[in-house]
């Protein structure tokens, strides 16, 4: 199998995986039924489907995550394409599933267009994602802690798309639209030291603070760390819809 990516170490985690449990139990399929995973990345969601006796399909935009997926499970059905341009019939599909997917698209319309196109009618759609703007990290300094925050907002194309979901959906003809939030508590720092700093470079790469502050912010979140006072809240955003 290929190296493992960042995004595919973080789908082992337990609280990923608890995560994806939820999207299943919104979804509601049962054994025989067919579902698409749209933005499968590495396959964790495929092959836990196919665990299932789901019939499951993952598509990605990325060859290099599809092979990583097809590797963990050789029988799946991959397909690598754009999310709003799926390689499914009509009404194929009882479940299309879409996780952090969102945030990387300037236009979510015509991928929405697209599950629709593709379910069944009375078919279930859930769509996962994080909304950046509810992001908590605890801090001595919170009002530099918001500006750095906002610095990993701007990482993404759409980073509080998420809170769009509802109105997409009901756009789009869905109904019985559902809204869960999942929140991920971390209080061990190295879980997210990679996104710390990324947030801090991006928020001095757009010039909203200086080089020491997010030096000085880094350096804070680590003591908090050694002395047991890490705190960061991560929402996600599940909702779950009938066509």
């Amino acid at each position: 199998m290929a190296e493992p990516t960042f995004l595919d170490r973080i789908e082992q985690t337990p609280d990923a995986a608890a995560l994806r449990g939820a999207s299943y139990r919104l979804l509601a399929l049962t054994a025989g039924d067919t579902c698409v995973d749209v933005g499968c990345g590495a396959g964790h969601a495929v092959a836990e489907l196919i665990d299932a006796r789901i019939k499951a399909i993952g598509v990605d935009a990325d060859p290099a995550a599809v092979a990583i997926a097809q590797a963990r499970t050789p029988d799946a059905v991959f397909h690598t394409a754009p999310s709003d341009q799926l390689p499914l019939e009509d009404e194929s599909v009882d479940g299309y599933r879409a996780a952090r997917l969102f945030h990387l698209l300037a236009d979510p319309l015509p991928t929405i267009t697209e599950a629709r196109r593709v379910l069944r009618p009375g078919g279930r759609a859930v769509l996962v994602g994080q909304d950046y703007g509810f992001l908590l990290i605890d801090s001595t300094d919170q009002d530099l802690t918001d500006v750095i925050l906002l610095g990993l907002e701007s990482r993404s194309v759409a980073p509080r798309a998420a809170r769009s979901f509802r109105d997409w959906l009901l756009d789009a003809g869905f109904h019985d639209v559902e809204v869960v939030v999942h929140n991920q508590v971390v209080t061990d720092h190295r879980t997210l030291v990679p996104q710390l700093q990324t947030a801090a470079t991006a928020a001095v790469d757009k010039a909203l603070i200086t080089r020491a502050d997010a030096d000085n912010w880094l350096a804070e979140q680590s003591t908090r760390a050694h002395t047991d006072r890490f705190l960061a809240i991560i929402p996600t955003l599940l909702a779950a819809a009938t066509k």
